[in-house]
């Protein structure tokens, strides 16, 4: 993917020049969803709650569909695509690996066949589950090239639909089942939640889930945590306006390397958010290892930092009731390895 300058803004983000999803569409996403998508569990640790002096509650979408919270918006979109018509002949996306599993699974599920367009570095075991699930992948060097492009002439070619990773309404909506969730669940426990960290790349995951947790719990504070050097959502709101992240930027959070916020999520997320949080690989890695020995849970870099914000210390969340979103576990299983033999 060609990056911009870290201080350019892409376009003006007064208003976005699209409609916004609004909490209806999330709840018509939850209809769409039901069924098919797994209403994932809220889980205590009273360890965790030791280490960090809160009451914490673990969203753990690494137990979702395809390993991932990508599932929930890429079915809802192309479900109400083959509902609403015209029926597309097949479906084209562009991802780094959890959208692209998430996309295939949801393809399948409604007979299409389904091209991703997927960086050549992606972890092999993202691109061999994207394989196994149906779709054709197609490489790409995400530092030469532009996926967006490359895709647009495959949809062009094959008459498909190109099915977003976070700029889009119903994939905002589709993942603002997970804040639905989160609310709905956290009540039922007796637990509202005051705080919430969810991880941000492109935005759509926080986008969706803020949406969702501001209109049952108005009073939340919903954090963005992103890796350090792909911080463009924390900078962006500091900022007032979208700014990107530089060209020679590098981490092991492959899942959360968009070039800048999108244009409907950063809107939202503008709105909706208290602020951003930034975590170093070093802290990721660290994070794994724990999230393996105190939750028995395998999380990928991307799908930790929300974890690795609270371990890290950065937000005061002593006596606080705190909403941690793990977004996806599908690792390479030698960085794994490494992670948790780094931790001895």
């Amino acid at each position: 993917m060609v990056s911009s300058p870290a201080s350019t803004a892409p376009a003006a983000d007064a208003v976005a020049s699209r409609p916004l999803p609004t909490y209806r569409d999330v709840e018509q996403a939850a209809l769409r969803l039901a069924g098919h998508a797994i209403h994932t569990p809220l889980l205590r640790s009273p360890a965790l709650d030791r280490l960090t002096g809160a009451r914490v509650l673990i969203k753990p979408e690494t137990l979702q569909r395809t390993g991932s919270f990508k599932f929930r918006g890429a079915f809802n979109k192309i479900r109400k695509l083959v509902e609403e018509g015209p029926k597309p002949k097949a479906i084209v996306a562009f991802s780094s690996g959890n959208h692209a599993q998430g996309v295939a699974a949801a393809a399948a599920l409604m007979g299409l066949p389904a091209t991703i367009v997927m960086p050549a570095d992606a972890p092999a075991i993202k691109i061999n589950n994207t394989r196994a699930l149906g779709a054709e992948v197609i490489a790409y060097d995400r530092y030469r090239q532009d996926r967006e492009q490359v895709a647009q002439k495959l949809a062009e070619e094959r008459g498909a639909a190109i099915v977003r990773p976070y700029d889009d309404p119903d994939i905002i909506a589709g993942q603002g089942t997970i804040g639905r969730e989160i609310a709905s669940d956290a009540l039922a426990l007796g637990l509202p939640p005051e705080i919430a960290l969810v991880p941000a790349g492109g935005g759509g995951l926080i986008a969706g889930t803020g949406l969702a947790l501001k209109h049952a719990l108005p009073g939340i504070k919903v954090y963005g945590c992103e890796p350090a050097g792909f911080d463009d959502t924390k900078r962006s709101l500091e900022a007032g306006r979208r700014v990107a992240n530089a060209p020679d930027a590098r981490s092991i959070c492959d899942a959360l390397m968009a070039t800048t916020p999108g244009e409907l999520t950063f809107a939202l997320n503008r709105q909706q958010l208290a602020g951003g949080l930034a975590v170093s690989d070093d802290e990721v890695m660290k994070t794994i290892a724990t999230a393996h020995n105190l939750l028995k849970l395998v999380v990928e870099p991307g799908g930790s930092v929300a974890l690795a914000a609270l371990l890290a210390g950065k937000l005061d969340v002593k006596g606080r009731t705190v909403a941690v979103v793990l977004s996806g576990g599908n690792v390479d299983p030698d960085l794994y390895a490494r992670a948790i033999a780094q931790a001895g």
